[in-house]
Parts: structure tokens; C-alpha cells; sequence
């Protein structure tokens, strides 16, 4: 039972960094997924920076649009984080349990992470898709949830599920560097501590440090597949769906393009914003995860006393 409230703890803590951390960096997130989405076609580029996409939103009126989608986005954050944090912690404890080790090494973390990841990725891929192209979409004509599941078939829903999957790797990496670095630094903490002290916990200038480092390394190792994810998932315009073949929204279709149109460079195009971006989104989500998951786990423990509590009266009477 103790392992299950850890892990609903934990998921729960990361589920609501994830809301807060995504609300706040929002609007830098649409300017990212519109600039990454465009391909040069012919020499020409609307985007030739990140701030073109701003300038566009302020110039046209339409800096509200900077948000749209952001109900979706932040329902499938949410979800995505809950799924990943419990899968996580929860095959963590299993695994400590049945190997008999008090620490986890390095493969075994990269494993579990990647297990985690796929469970999220596979749930919330439908959401993930939507968000994409309610983002992506000309300012001000994003389409509501239900309206850009439905408006294409069932399969459509899960573009870019093959990537999503691959990329699995991404926050495997970012949190098995995030868990070592973390436990290095308590360690040191811990020897310079006495044995009766409380527990040594990061501050919360430590997690954004360590959160932003992580993310940085899985950011560059992986941004390749992330552009071309992007792009698969990116709304239409009508005269798009006209010019292209669907071929084009395909893995091989993406990556032809942008070898053509862009060369090698191309699949590098927007790394400087998606690490900005998560960068930022990773560290204030870890960072507000450790500093609430103690309070998440206090109220846990005390609802668990109330049920308890309440079981040992009816039975009583």
C-alpha cells in the first residue's frame, strides 16, 4: 500500500509542476512549434526568427492566439506527467523490491524511464496531436478539441506515435541524469549533516539548476526526431493540403523534405528555442515538484488516516 501512495504522491507532485510550468511558458511554446513546423519551400521563409512569430501575433492583434489551444495542452501535460511520474516511481519501487538493491544503477534507470515514457506517450497521443496542430494553426482559427480529433480519422489522431515513442529516450535521459546528479549532491550533503538532522531535501535553486542541465543534454541528442515530430503533427493550411501529397506528413516524407529544402542544418532548425523552452519547462517543473512533494505526501498520508479511521467506525458499529 506505502508503494502506491509513494507513487500517486509522486505523479501527483509532477502532474502539477507540469500545469504550472506549462501555463507560464506557453506562448514562448506556440512561437517554438510554429517556427520549428515551417519548412524554407523556394528560398523563402515567413519565419526567419523565433521573434517573427511574436511580431506576426502583435502586428496582426491577435496576441491572445499566442494561447490557443492551451486547455488541451495543459490537460494533456497534466495526464502525460501523472502517467510518467507513477509509471516511473512505481516501476522504481518494483524493481528495488525484487532485486534486493538499495540503489539503482544507471541502465536499469534508463530502462525504467523509457517503459514510463512509452506508457505516456501511447496515452496521451491523441492529445498530444491535437495540441500540435491547435498550436500550429493560423492565429486566431485553432479549432477546438473536439472539432481537430474528429475532422480527420481515427489514425490521424496518433501522427507521430513512432516518434513519440523513440523519444521516450528524451526524458529517460533527462531524469536518469536529473536522479544521478541529484544523488550525488545529496550525498555530499548528508556527510557534512548530523545523523539525527532532518532529511536532506534540494533546494529549490538546486533543482532548477540540475532540471535545466538535464534537459539541456537529452535536448541536443534528441532534437532531430522533436523538429520532425513537430512537423508531422502540424496543422494544414488549405493550400497546403492541396500542393502536398500525404506521403509528406510520414517519418521518410519529413525528412526528405527537410533534406531537400533545408540540408542537414535543417533538422536543427529551432534548437536554440526548444532548449530555451524546455530548459525552462523541465527546471520549473522540477523545481516546484520538490518543493510541493513533501506537502502532496503529508495531505496523502493524512487522507489514508481519515479512510482508515472511518473503516475502523463502520465496523465497529
Amino acid at each position: 500500500m506505502s508503494v502506491d501512495l509513494e507513487s500517486i504522491s509522486e505523479a501527483t507532485s509532477g502532474a502539477i509542476g507540469a500545469l504550472v510550468s506549462t501555463t507560464i511558458l506557453y506562448p514562448l511554446d506556440t512561437c517554438k512549434a510554429k517556427y520549428q513546423a515551417e519548412v524554407q519551400a523556394h528560398g523563402l521563409r515567413k519565419y526567419r526568427n523565433l521573434s517573427d512569430v511574436l511580431l506576426e501575433a502583435i502586428s496582426s492583434g491577435k496576441i491572445l492566439s499566442l494561447y490557443q489551444g492551451l486547455g488541451t495542452k495543459n490537460l494533456q501535460s497534466f495526464i502525460a506527467q501523472f502517467v510518467y511520474f507513477y509509471g516511473y516511481s512505481y516501476f522504481k519501487r518494483l524493481y528495488l523490491e525484487r532485486s534486493g538493491v538499495k540503489s539503482i544503477g544507471t541502465r536499469a534507470n534508463l530502462i525504467i524511464a523509457a517503459a514510463a515514457g512509452a506508457c505516456t506517450a501511447i496515452t496521451t497521443q491523441p492529445l498530444d496531436t491535437a495540441s500540435s496542430r491547435m498550436q500550429t494553426s493560423a492565429f486566431g482559427k485553432s479549432k477546438g478539441l473536439w472539432r481537430t480529433l474528429t475532422e480527420g480519422s481515427w489514425s490521424e489522431a496518433f501522427d507521430g506515435l513512432g516518434i513519440s515513442l523513440l523519444l521516450t529516450s528524451n526524458p529517460a535521459i533527462q531524469y536518469t541524469v536529473f536522479d544521478q546528479l541529484k544523488q550525488r549532491l545529496l550525498k555530499g550533503k548528508e556527510k557534512m549533516t548530523e545523523k539525527d538532522a532532518s532529511p536532506v531535501v534540494l533546494s529549490a535553486f538546486s533543482a532548477f539548476v540540475l532540471g535545466a542541465v538535464s534537459k539541456s543534454i537529452a535536448t541536443v541528442l534528441t532534437y532531430p526526431a522533436i523538429r520532425c515530430k513537430v512537423m508531422i503533427q502540424a496543422a494544414d493550411d488549405d493550400e497546403d493540403k492541396k500542393a502536398e501529397p500525404k506521403s509528406s506528413k510520414t517519418i521518410s516524407g519529413v525528412i526528405w523534405s527537410i533534406w531537400k529544402k533545408e540540408g542537414v542544418l535543417g533538422f536543427f532548425k529551432g534548437l536554440h528555442a526548444q532548449i530555451l523552452k524546455t530548459v525552462l519547462s523541465s527546471a520549473l517543473l522540477l523545481m516546484i515538484k520538490e518543493k510541493i512533494s513533501a506537502t502532496t505526501w503529508v495531505l496523502i498520508l493524512s487522507l489514508k488516516r481519515i479512510l482508515l479511521l472511518r473503516q475502523r467506525r463502520l465496523k465497529s458499529a
